[in-house]
C-alpha cells in the first residue's frame, strides 16, 4: 500500500507553514508511523534546516528524538527553461512516489511562491494543508474580496491552481485531494475582524470546497524552538525550557489540528 502524502502549501510567506509541517511530522513520528519529510523549497530550506538543528541538538546532548527521514529536492541544472521545468516536475513526482512506497506518511513542505516543484507536489497530495494568518490580508491568498461589502468576488490564482490539481487527481486516481485551510496564529481576542474573516472563509469553503480547521495560536515558543529543532512534543527533553501551562495548551491545539486532518491510520492519543 502507498503512504499518505500530506503537502503543506500556500503562496505567501509568514503564515507558519514550516512550523506546522515540522510539528505534524514529529507528531506522526511519535505516533509510531514511518514518516518521510521532503523539502521542496529551493531557496528558504526552513523545513530541512529545522531538522538539521534538531539532529545537532540531540547529538550534542546524547539523546534520541523521534522524527522523520529527511530528503531535499535539488533544482534542475538544465539551461533551457522548458527542459528544466520538466526535469523538476519529474524529480519531485519521482521522489514522492518513492517515499510513499517506503513510508506510512510523506510530509512535503512547499515554498511560499508559485514554482514548478510546488505545482508538482500539490498535484501529488492526498491531503493539502494551507495555513493562513487570520486576517483579510492573508485571505487574499484564497479569494478576492469586495472592499465595500466583504463579498467574495472570485477565487485567487492559488485557489484556481489547487482546483485544477484536485480535478486532475480525481480524474487519474478517482479520489480528490482533501484540502484543509488552517486559520493559523489565531488571536485569543474575539475581535470583530476575526469574526468577519471567519464568516468570509465559511462562505468560500462552501464555494470552492475546502475544510476549515483552527491552526496554531501565536506563541513566542514557536520562534524560540527553531535553533534547537525541538517541537512542543519534545519539551520534556530540554531542561532549559520547563513545561508550562502555555505549552500544555499549545500541545492540545496540536492534537486537535492532527485530529482535524483525518489522516488514515493516525491515532492522536499516541502523542
Amino acid at each position: 500500500m502507498s503512504g499518505h502524502v500530506l503537502v503543506v502549501g500556500n503562496e505567501k510567506g509568514g503564515a507558519g507553514k514550516s512550523t506546522v509541517a515540522v510539528h505534524i511530522a514529529v507528531a506522526l513520528s511519535r505516533a509510531g508511523l514511518s514518516v518521510a519529510a521532503l523539502d521542496i523549497d529551493l531557496r528558504q530550506r526552513t523545513f530541512s534546516r529545522y531538522f538539521e538543528n534538531r539532529s545537532r541538538w540531540a547529538a550534542a546532548r546524547g539523546v534520541s528524538l523521534p522524527g522523520p527521514t529527511l530528503e531535499v529536492v535539488v533544482s534542475s541544472a538544465r539551461p533551457d527553461r522548458q527542459g528544466a521545468a520538466e526535469e523538476d516536475t519529474a524529480r519531485v513526482v519521482g521522489m514522492i512516489n518513492r517515499l510513499k512506497s517506503q513510508n506510512d506518511i510523506v510530509i512535503v513542505d512547499a515554498p511560499g511562491s508559485d514554482t514548478i516543484p510546488s505545482r508538482a507536489a500539490h498535484g501529488a497530495a492526498d491531503t493539502l494543508v494551507t495555513p493562513i494568518n487570520d486576517s483579510f490580508l492573508d485571505f487574499d491568498l484564497l479569494a478576492e474580496v469586495d472592499p465595500l461589502t466583504n463579498a467574495i468576488v472570485k477565487p485567487s490564482l492559488y485557489a484556481e491552481m489547487v482546483w485544477n490539481a484536485r480535478k486532475a487527481k480525481a480524474q487519474t486516481e478517482q479520489r480528490p485531494i482533501d484540502w484543509v485551510v488552517l486559520r493559523n496564529r489565531l488571536s485569543t481576542l474575539d475581535a470583530k475582524n476575526k469574526r468577519r474573516v471567519g464568516e468570509a472563509m465559511a462562505k468560500l469553503a462552501g464555494r470552492i470546497g475546502f475544510r476549515i480547521s483552527p491552526g496554531l495560536s501565536e506563541r513566542v515558543i514557536y520562534r524560540e524552538m527553531f535553533p534547537s529543532g525541538l517541537t512542543l512534543l519534545d519539551m520534556t527533553e530540554d531542561p532549559d525550557n520547563p513545561l508550562t501551562l502555555s505549552h500544555v495548551a499549545a500541545k492540545q491545539e496540536l492534537r486537535e489540528l492532527i485530529a482535524a486532518l483525518k489522516i488514515p491510520g493516525v491515532e492522536t492519543a499516541a502523542f
